[in-house]
């Protein structure tokens, strides 16, 4: 069994899983925590009855960064034949395809912060503090935060993060982007699980063929993007879901079908 990183669900919830992050006292994402991480990620995508996915730390923190004493005495070559290891591990909840939140108390720092530029919302408490400082310590981002972070709050906001390493607090990170939503520290998960809640019954091949050609489309130019929206939205139309959505909607109106995400 795991011992810092559970996916947990609820009867309260139904359709919901959360991943939850518990390695007192800053919850430290040593090689541990990473493999674990990785492994409720890949549970959570596989899992049919899990429709949304919720990233937690507790309420007092996301995460602090990386276990620092982990790499203190690693050389180059330790580092090289492990990177791309860890780097694949905190961009793990990228890879669900399904709705993900990020509920963002306390600090959210380093590797903590690039676990959360995965997901596809991020709602943080009014006392959070997000950075990436890891050039505090004569290094960069090496868990995809230089390349999630640029593409997300744009080249420049991104630079001045790294560059300084200063932390952000929950109202700048809001107005640049960094999160989608503010509220009360002891509201931050509630709002979570609200937001993820509302997949519950939605169409969930649906939502996983908008992550793709969303994400996708990102990364390659316009017309590209265009063709991987054509061959996603053709390829629904073999899906149960979009039988029974159509079908419903014709005869009851939008908002009624009963999805059974096949």
């Amino acid at each position: 069994m795991a011992e810092f990183v559970t996916l947990e669900t609820s009867e309260e919830h139904p359709g919901v899983g959360t991943i939850l992050l518990n390695r007192p006292p800053m919850n430290a994402l040593n090689r541990q925590v990473q493999t674990e991480l990785a492994a409720a990620a890949e549970e959570a995508s596989m899992r049919d009855d899990i429709k949304a996915v919720v990233l937690y730390g507790g309420p007092k923190v996301l995460a602090a960064g990386a276990d620092i004493k982990e790499m203190l005495d690693m050389s180059r070559a330790d580092m090289a034949k492990v990177a791309g290891r860890l780097q694949r591990a905190l961009g793990t909840i990228s890879e669900i395809p399904k709705p993900t939140v990020a509920a963002i108390t306390g600090y959210a720092l380093g590797g903590g912060l690039e676990v959360a530029l995965g997901a596809d919302r991020r709602i943080a408490g009014d006392n959070a503090k997000l950075g990436v400082p890891e050039v505090l310590l004569g290094v960069i981002p090496g868990g995809g935060g230089t390349q999630r972070l640029a593409r997300l709050i744009g080249p420049s906001r991104a630079k001045d993060m790294v560059f300084t390493g200063r932390f952000v607090g929950a109202e700048e990170a809001l107005r640049i982007g960094l999160v989608d939503q503010v509220v009360a520290p002891d509201e931050v998960y509630n709002e979570a699980l609200k937001w993820a809640g509302q997949f519950a019954g939605a169409a969930s091949v649906a939502l996983a063929a908008a992550k793709t050609a969303i994400d996708s489309g990102l990364e390659v130019d316009l017309a590209t993007g265009l063709k991987i929206e054509e061959q996603v939205f053709a390829a629904l139309f073999g899906t149960d879901d979009r039988t029974i959505g159509m079908e419903s909607f014709v005869a009851n109106g939008p908002g009624k079908a009963e999805f059974t995400g096949k």
